[in-house]
C-alpha cells in the first residue's frame, strides 16, 4: 500500500512537468533573459529580452503579458519599450515618482509608432512575437527596466519570484529565476567584447491542457476516392458556445460591430456541429504514377479573432517527400534526426500570413505535391491522412478512424471483371466452333 501511494504521489508531482512537453518540439520554451547594465545610486538597469525558442507556436496579438513578484520593496523607476499596466500606490515618493510601485507588477509592450525615445531595440510590436521555426528575427522582444530600492551589486541584488506569462492566454508556466554566466557582447565594429554586470534567465514551457480544457480546431478529411466527407467530430471544441453562436447567413452575421474583439478575448463562433474556431480539411486530390496530391484548407469560423503569422504543423510519413507546396511557405520539423515526418506551414509574406475573421474571406488553402516511396505508399486504411495536425501550437481534434474515407474494394471488382471477361472469351471461342 504504501508503494502504490508513493507511486502515485510521484506521478502528482511529475504531471506538471509531462504535460508541457511537446513530442514535436522537444526542446521549445520562452526564455526571458534579465541583463543588468548599470548599477544606479538605489539599484540597476536591466535589459529584458524575451526569445521564443518554439518552432510552430507564436505569440497573437493581444500579445504577451508578464509579471513577477518582488523579493524586498523594489520599485520601478523607469521603463523604455514596455510599461506596466498599474502604477500603484507610490504617494510615499517625493518629488520623483516612480513608474510602478506594485509588488506584483504587471508589464506589456508598447504599440508600434511610439515616440523614438520610447523605443528599445526589439520592443513596440504590440507583443506579438513570432515562433523561431518560422520568423527567427522576428522571435525576440525586449525592453529595458530602471529598478530602485534595489541591491546595488551581484551580492545583494535579490532575483525577482513568481515569474508568469500570458501569450496571450493561459498556458505558460515559467520556473525560477536562475543565474547564469554574464551576456557577452560585441561592439558595433565587432573589435571589443563587453559583457552585463549580472544575468539571470527565466524559462517559460506551454501546456495545452492548462491553456483551455478543450481543443481549439478539429480536422475534417475527404477524398478523390471516396464521395463521403469526414466532418469533424461533433463538439469536438466543447458547446459551451453554442446558445451564443451566429448563423453565417443571419442578419447578426452583417451586424456592424460583430468583428470587435472584447478584452477578455471571448469569441463569437459561426454556428456550426463542432463549434471550433478553427477547422483544418485535408483533402487527398490526385493520384498520379510517381506522385499524389493534397489540398489542405483552414477555416476560421471566430468572427472576433484574425490570426497573424498563423502556423500549421502536420505529422505524416510521407512528408519526407515533399515535391512542392503552391501557396504557403513549407519547413520540415525533425525534432529527432532519424525521423523525417513532421512538417510545418504559414503564410508567405504579405499575401496569406494573415487569416481573417470568419465570413468570407476567412480561410486560407493551398495544395501540396508529394513524391510517392512505392515501399510505403497505399490509400488503404486511412494511410494518406495525417497522424497529427497543429494549429498555431495547439493539437487539433481529429476524426475517429473507423469514420476516414475507406478505399473502395477493388479487389472485387477486378476479379469480377476478369470472370466475366473469360466467360466471354468462351463464349466466343464457342460461337466459332
Amino acid at each position: 500500500m504504501k508503494s502504490i501511494c508513493g507511486l502515485v504521489v510521484l506521478f502528482f508531482v511529475m504531471l506538471p512537468h509531462a504535460a508541457a512537453y511537446d513530442p514535436l518540439d522537444p526542446t521549445g520554451n520562452i526564455t526571458i533573459k534579465w541583463d543588468v547594465v548599470s548599477w544606479t545610486a538605489d539599484g540597476y538597469v536591466a535589459s529584458v529580452t524575451m526569445s521564443n525558442f518554439q518552432m510552430y507556436r507564436s505569440i497573437v496579438s493581444p500579445g504577451w503579458t508578464l509579471g513577477w513578484q518582488w523579493a524586498k520593496k523594489e520599485v520601478i523607476w523607469s521603463m523604455v519599450g514596455a510599461q506596466t499596466t498599474e502604477q500603484g500606490d507610490c504617494s510615499k515618493f517625493k518629488g520623483n515618482v516612480p513608474h510602478c510601485c506594485l509588488r506584483k507588477p504587471v508589464v506589456v509592450d508598447l504599440l508600434p509608432g511610439v515616440p523614438y525615445n520610447q523605443q528599445f531595440s526589439n520592443c513596440c510590436k504590440a507583443g506579438v512575437v513570432s515562433a523561431w521555426g518560422q520568423d527567427p528575427s522576428s522571435s525576440v522582444s525586449a525592453f529595458q527596466v530602471s529598478v530602485g530600492v534595489a541591491g546595488t551589486s551581484n551580492k545583494t541584488v535579490k532575483l525577482p519570484m513568481n515569474f508568469t506569462l500570458l501569450g496571450p492566454g493561459l498556458g505558460y508556466t515559467c520556473g525560477p529565476a536562475k543565474v547564469v554566466p554574464s551576456t557577452v557582447y560585441l561592439t558595433a565594429d565587432y573589435r571589443r567584447k563587453t559583457q552585463a554586470l549580472m544575468t539571470w534567465n527565466v524559462t517559460c514551457t506551454y501546456s495545452q491542457f492548462l491553456a483551455a480544457k478543450n481543443p481549439k480546431c478539429c480536422v475534417s478529411f475527404s477524398s478523390f476516392y471516396n464521395q463521403t466527407i469526414t466532418p469533424c467530430p461533433k463538439c469536438a471544441c466543447g458547446c459551451q458556445n453554442k446558445n451564443n453562436c451566429v448563423v453565417s447567413d443571419s442578419k447578426q452575421a452583417h451586424k456592424k460591430g460583430i468583428n470587435t474583439p472584447r478584452k477578455d478575448n471571448a469569441p463569437l463562433l459561426q454556428c456550426t456541429h463542432h463549434m471550433c474556431p478553427i477547422r483544418v480539411h485535408w483533402h487527398v486530390k490526385l493520384n498520379y504514377k510517381d506522385y499524389w496530391r493534397v489540398k489542405i484548407a483552414v477555416t476560421n469560423f471566430n468572427y472576433r479573432m484574425n490570426y497573424t503569422q498563423w502556423t500549421l504543423v502536420a505529422q505524416h510519413p510521407n512528408l519526407n517527400a515533399v515535391t512542392q507546396v503552391f501557396s504557403f511557405d513549407y519547413k520540415p520539423l525533425v525534432p529527432y534526426e532519424a525521423i523525417n515526418d513532421t512538417g510545418m506551414f504559414y503564410g508567405m509574406k504579405f499575401y496569406n500570413d494573415l487569416l481573417m475573421e470568419a465570413g468570407p474571406q476567412g480561410n486560407v488553402q493551398s495544395e501540396v505535391l508529394l513524391r510517392k516511396n512505392k515501399d510505403t505508399f497505399t490509400f488503404r486504411h486511412g494511410w494518406a491522412f495525417p497522424r497529427k495536425v497543429y494549429f498555431n501550437g495547439d493539437e487539433c481534434l481529429l476524426p475517429p478512424p473507423d469514420a476516414y474515407p475507406f478505399l473502395p474494394n477493388s479487389a472485387k471488382v477486378n476479379s469480377i471483371t476478369i470472370s466475366t471477361m473469360v466467360v466471354s472469351a468462351l463464349l466466343f471461342l464457342f460461337i466459332i466452333s
